[in-house]
């Protein structure tokens, strides 16, 4: 009594503060007894997605089927004694709501009754959803408009009320004053807000799809998520700071792959000087090798916009291979030198240096380069690239999305005894942590990863102008494709090689040591142990290298402890892998991976009732069922009990006064 009399008041400053949210001995008893039975509650589900490269529609149907948790719900809810036809009916009701109330309506006969029966089956879902929940938590997920309705249905006890009769007459007053379908789309949404607790996005949002702008305004509005940055994100966060060389590079991605909608429509981006600097100056060029990859279901595609979108590919290529070579003199601790091509090229001969050996080059056409100084940008380039850099940054949207990442991401994330991080923790070939020397300090492991996340928002947040502030751009950069960088795992980025060399031989990249040894459960747990996790029920979880399922090749790795959930969203990737990637979800009962089949398109999901065609391997599940009290909020909300207890105490011994 007297140690806990001591610690009173030794924490009395903080335990005053803490007065000002519980006045008296009632409101803190009050919480301490609320959050000991959140305490007891099942864990919430997590759910992990990775690699979504701008796939907007199939991230929007995965998210709202949570990797098949929402329909196992409905399945669970309806019975057997329903169709299968009439349960993934229900469920592309609850995953698009909005899209498919009309289609189902034309086809009753009795609509009144099938509403009825809609509204005590969403009902019943919604019920079982909210079940991991207390009510207060609920209660804060409600849509306004019927959050004193939905509380009653939610939370009513029948052992007072008749089932049928108290639910038919709130839903008989919701029928009848018109509010049916408003009500079906809220209940909709609260029951995928309430089947998954928390979000996590193991990277690479942007690039190759069409639209990332419309994932990132989902991830904006959704209840809880936290986000591991990709190498195809921090350039476009480099870019969003001002950063020449992202921008260029951002540019060329999305022009290779045809992707001018994200920036144009998405962001704004004033394209509209580069095309006509292309046209100016590329009008005469062999564009054999710039053509764009297209995609047939994207199509049809007009000649003349293909040819006008390879001119601006080569044109900003050659920019930023200028860029490159400006950003590597600035740098020499990013080891890149040999990268620097356009000063490695025999302009009269027509061949590069690649790694000390000649190649020749299937492509010599260089009009806006100055042999003797071809680093420096031309008069038209600078003033395009100034254009350029004034619409990323004056972008108010693309900001808004930047600043998210910033916020709500970083290199790495731990939580509930997973490690999360996009690519790899570099590691050298004997297996030991890679060390990388940046500013006259050594980092690795752990240190590498902090320090790399910190130089990166020194790029956006730094003042402009400033030495830190160029320092970060750069750096965003090397995250991109610097050959120790944890978000790219691989020893070179041959874009040069690939656009101007035809041996096969220089387009390789080499991935890090670590994608090799992480398959030694050994060296998966001295990772889990540089970052302070449990070695025998911790897991890494990371994304940027599609499984090549249809190899056979599987994403559990190191006996279990490593994960690869590389979405393959990117239909690119879907005639390696064989499938779309994997997702996957932690619940109060274990682990599952859930491997999807490609998605074809919103609209024929909706119009036929087609989910993502998936199969769950669970391949751990847990001794007891996981309790809130078990995980890394439980632990914070335990600790709050306890300085919740001492605040009592302190009201006890009048050092904190109760108000009324």
């Amino acid at each position: 009594m007297q140690d806990q009399s001591a610690r009173v008041r030794k924490n009395l400053k903080y335990l005053t503060l803490l007065a000002r949210e519980y006045p008296n001995i009632a409101a803190a008893s009050s919480e301490i007894i609320n959050l000991q039975a959140i305490l007891k509650l099942p864990k919430g589900t997590e759910h992990f997605m990775s690699d979504l490269h701008g796939e907007a529609e199939a991230f929007t149907h995965i998210v709202n089927n949570a990797s098949g948790v929402i329909k196992e719900k409905v399945d669970r809810v309806l019975g057997p004694g329903v169709p299968d036809q009439e349960r993934a009916e229900f469920a592309t009701l609850i995953y698009y709501p909005a899209q498919k109330l009309d289609e189902l309506k034309e086809r009753q006969t009795d609509l009144n009754a099938w509403y009825r029966q809609t509204l005590y089956r969403l009902i019943d879902v919604c019920r079982v959803v909210s079940s991991k929940h207390t009510r207060s938590f609920v209660r804060k997920r409600l849509p306004k408009n019927y959050a004193y309705i939905l509380d009653e249905l939610l939370h009513a006890h029948f052992e007072d009320h008749d089932k049928e009769f108290y639910y038919g007459q709130i839903l008989s007053s919701i029928i009848d004053v018109g509010r049916a379908d408003d009500f079906i789309e809220a209940m909709c949404g609260l029951i995928k807000n309430l089947a998954v607790f928390k979000l996590h996005i193991v990277g690479d949002i942007f690039d190759r799809g069409p639209r990332p702008d419309q994932i990132m305004e989902q991830l904006l509005n959704h209840h809880s998520v936290d986000i591991q940055w990709g190498n195809h994100d921090v350039v476009w966060m480099g870019a969003a700071a001002g950063s020449l060389i992202c921008i260029a590079t951002v540019l060329r991605t999305s022009l290779a792959y045809n992707n001018l909608e994200a920036l144009e429509d998405g962001y704004g981006i004033n394209l509209r000087p580069l095309a006509l600097f292309a046209e100016s100056e590329y009008r005469d060029c062999d564009m054999h090798h710039f053509y764009p990859r297209t995609d047939e279901a994207r199509g049809p595609y007009h000649r003349s916009e293909l040819i006008r979108t390879a001119r601006m590919h080569k044109a900003i290529a050659i920019i930023m291979f200028k860029l490159e070579c400006q950003v590597i003199d600035r740098n020499p601790d990013f080891e890149l030198e040999g990268r620097d091509f356009l000063r490695r090229i025999n302009y009269r001969e027509g061949t590069v240096e690649v790694e000390g050996k000649c190649y020749p080059l299937r492509d010599d056409d260089f009009p806006t380069v100055n042999p003797a100084d071809p680093a420096r940008l031309t008069r038209q380039e600078q003033e395009v690239m100034e254009a350029l850099q004034r619409s990323f940054m004056e972008s108010e949207r693309l900001q808004r999305h930047v600043r998210f990442l910033f916020s709500k991401g970083g290199v790495y994330h731990i939580e509930n005894g997973n490690l999360m991080f996009h690519g790899a923790v570099p590691l050298t070939d004997s297996g030991s942590f890679a060390v990388e020397t940046f500013e006259q300090h050594g980092y690795a492991g752990r240190a590498l990863m902090d320090y790399c996340d910190e130089r990166a928002r020194r790029g956006y947040f730094a003042p402009e102008g400033s030495a830190e502030r160029q320092s970060g751009e750069d750096f965003l950069w090397y995250l991109w494709c610097g050959k120790l960088s944890p978000l790219y795992g691989r020893d070179k980025m041959t874009t040069f090689e690939r656009l101007f060399v035809e041996d096969p031989a220089t387009h390789t990249e080499t991935k890090n040591p670590y994608y090799r040894h992480v398959n030694d459960s050994k060296m998966a747990r001295a990772i889990l142990a540089e970052f302070g996790l449990d070695q025998t029920h911790s897991h890494i979880v990371n994304g940027h290298v599609p499984v090549r399922a249809a190899d056979g090749e599987t994403p559990v790795k190191g006996e279990g402890r490593l994960i690869v959930i590389d979405g393959g969203f990117c239909r690119a990737y879907h005639e390696k892998t064989g499938i779309a990637g994997y997702t996957l979800v932690y619940n109060s009962r274990g682990m599952s991976l859930r491997q999807h089949q490609p998605f074809e398109s919103a609209e024929k999901a909706i119009r036929e009732n087609l989910d993502i065609a998936s199969t769950v391997e669970v391949f751990e599940t847990c001794e007891k069922r996981t309790l809130v009290g078990d995980t890394d909020n439980g632990q914070r909300l335990a600790a709050d009990v306890e300085d919740l207890k001492l605040l009592v105490q302190a009201y006890q011994m009048g050092l904190v006064k109760e108000k009324t």
